[in-house]
């Protein structure tokens, strides 16, 4: 028997426990959160929350769940009355609004149990919570349960171990709307085998890739499809080919289940530059109706590359990975990265260069960003140059990667960084070159889709399809490109309209952060007008108790 806050005595572990799982809010600025386009499909938000629909395949089934994403509704006070715990965990854009969820729980006496990519990285942060359970949820979730049946209210679980993925559950995809959601996650991988400086997945999860068998993923399709979800579903591994052999072993198996029940999905996931390497890869993605691919690009300066221990990406010319994967039907997606202490005095127009060259029009561009327990982080602190903020170390401007970073003494005058980041973000996300870049898409790919909408899904397609037109078509800034792109993609390549308009609608979103980065960076410049950058950095490293102002003007 254990004391909920403000109930009296309740047995939970065994008890009729009804436990709430919130996601907290991510930032409308955030690159990821493209509500514009949401609103034009008729969805509330692009990703289901993975990571609590596992947690609660984990927690005692006998349990009461409920799941409210606050990307999607309001978290009532009525939501939290009804909870004997309530559950949320996250990553660093949603360290303040977990944070405030805390709060909020505790002054309606609820227990908290927190866990997720920054509490594990930060629990200091976290120590609010009644219950911290870090790391790999398989691991430490028993821990957690233990000592709950044995009636404790408070401790803090981690583990070196890591998971086996043989033992993971199917999430409970049944707690969720799939209507609010453009696409639903899955997992199939856990750690990649690369050993980059600034990642954190190498620290979370390990450089050996443990992987799902065929049979745990293809059990958790059919659970999708037997509670009649149909549509896109995103691999959401940090590397999907982290070991190619296990990979095309299960798109085999996805290929003949897919076939069996006639394509109810299609797919996106995240990879390595070397997917273009391998067409037999490539050609098993294509026929399991694999559609979109993040490339993690970080920088075309080979120097900078070999550096940061990128070395998969060394004399890898991203336009020809590109245009190679086009040609098995999928768009690449692409990330970089401005702020490395060796990039060249060239690095906005090399950036630029690569951006235009390769088509890819969803770039998510980034300010450097010394993660917790990464090399890079470990590194900086050794050089003194790790800056040390009081309190969080994220602040009210700080949404993603492209709206914060350099949280250390750069090598390169800071402004100049600034600088060469708006350079690039304006290059990149001017509409004549945005266009450019869906033009090329559409011409090159060579899609074969082979899930079918059905009738009732086709005709939203068609709705989002005339929104489309109307925003982009008729606007003043795109009207001129989105005719030119749509007349010229669907003569020269029919099959390539779907993924052209796509990608149009995406640029809406990316119009409006583009207009909120720019602003935020050129505060970031202003501020620094007024200080002397060598006494900025010495006061940023040396002082752990630095200002809240000053931790600000560490961001943009």
């Amino acid at each position: 028997m254990i004391t909920v806050r403000g109930e009296g005595m309740k047995e939970l572990y065994g008890g009729p426990t009804k436990c709430l799982l919130v996601q907290t809010k991510f930032s409308a600025f955030s690159f990821w959160n493209y509500q514009d386009v949401c609103d034009i499909v008729g969805a509330k938000y692009p990703a289901a929350p993975l990571g609590l629909l596992t947690v609660a395949g984990l927690f005692p089934q006998h349990w009461t769940f409920k799941l409210v994403d606050e990307n999607v509704e309001r978290l009532l006070d009525e939501h939290l009355l009804w909870a004997d715990i309530v559950c949320t965990g996250g990553m660093l854009p949603q360290q303040k609004s977990m944070l405030e969820f805390i709060g909020r729980a505790h002054d309606h006496n609820r227990i908290v149990v927190v866990g997720g990519p920054d509490p594990t990285s930060q629990p200091d942060l976290y120590r609010e919570a009644d219950f911290l359970v870090l790391g790999e949820g398989e691991i430490t979730i028993p821990m957690f349960l233990n000592d709950l049946a044995a009636g404790k209210t408070s401790g803090t679980y981690v583990s070196e171990e890591r998971a086996d993925m043989l033992q993971s559950v199917v999430p409970r995809y049944d707690l969720i709307r799939f209507r609010n959601y453009i696409m639903i996650g899955m997992q199939f991988i856990r750690g990649c085998p690369f050993n980059c400086e600034f990642c954190d997945v190498i620290e979370l999860f390990g450089r050996t890739p443990r992987f799902k068998t065929t049979t745990q993923i293809l059990k958790e399709l059919q659970a999708l499809y037997d509670l009649g979800y149909r549509g896109h579903i995103d691999m959401v591994d940090d590397n999907f080919i982290g070991n190619k052999k296990k990979v095309k072993e299960l798109l085999r198996e996805i290929k003949a289940w897919t076939i069996a029940r006639k394509y109810p999905f299609y797919f996106t996931t995240e990879a390595s530059v070397n997917l273009a390497d391998d067409d037999e890869l490539l050609q098993l993605m294509q026929d399991c109706d694999f559609r979109y691919v993040f490339l993690g690009i970080e920088t075309p300066e080979n120097d900078t590359l070999a550096l940061n221990n990128k070395n998969q990406n060394v004399n890898k010319p991203v336009a020809d990975a590109v245009r190679k994967i086009l040609s098995y039907g999928m768009v690449s997606n692409g990330g970089y990265i401005i702020g490395f202490d060796s990039e060249s005095r060239k690095i906005a127009s090399n950036m630029i260069e690569s951006i235009q060259e390769s088509g890819i029009c969803m770039a998510m561009i980034g300010l450097l960003y010394a993660l917790p327990n990464t090399q890079l982080t470990r590194r900086l602190e050794a050089e003194g140059r790790l800056f040390h903020l009081s309190a969080q170390s994220v602040q009210e401007t700080d949404i993603d990667q492209m709206t914060s970073g350099l949280n250390f003494a750069t090598l390169i005058p800071r402004k100049e960084i600034y600088q060469n980041y708006i350079t690039v973000i304006d290059a990149a996300f001017d509409p004549a070159n945005y266009y450019r870049r869906v033009i090329y898409t559409g011409l090159n790919i060579r899609p074969k889709y082979r899930h079918k909408p059905n009738f009732s899904t086709w005709l939203v397609y068609m709705r989002s399809f005339l929104r489309v037109c109307r925003e982009a078509g008729f606007s003043k800034q795109t009207g001129f490109y989105y005719w030119k792109m749509f007349f010229t993609v669907i003569t020269r390549n029919p099959m390539g309209i779907e993924a052209a308009v796509n990608l149009a609608a995406m640029f809406i979103h990316f119009q409006k952060q583009k207009a909120y980065i720019v602003t935020a960076t050129n505060k970031s410049i202003n501020a620094l007008e007024h200080l002397d950058e060598n006494a900025y950095n010495q006061r940023m490293t040396a002082n752990p108790t630095s200002d809240v102002a000053m931790a600000k003007q560490s961001h943009c």
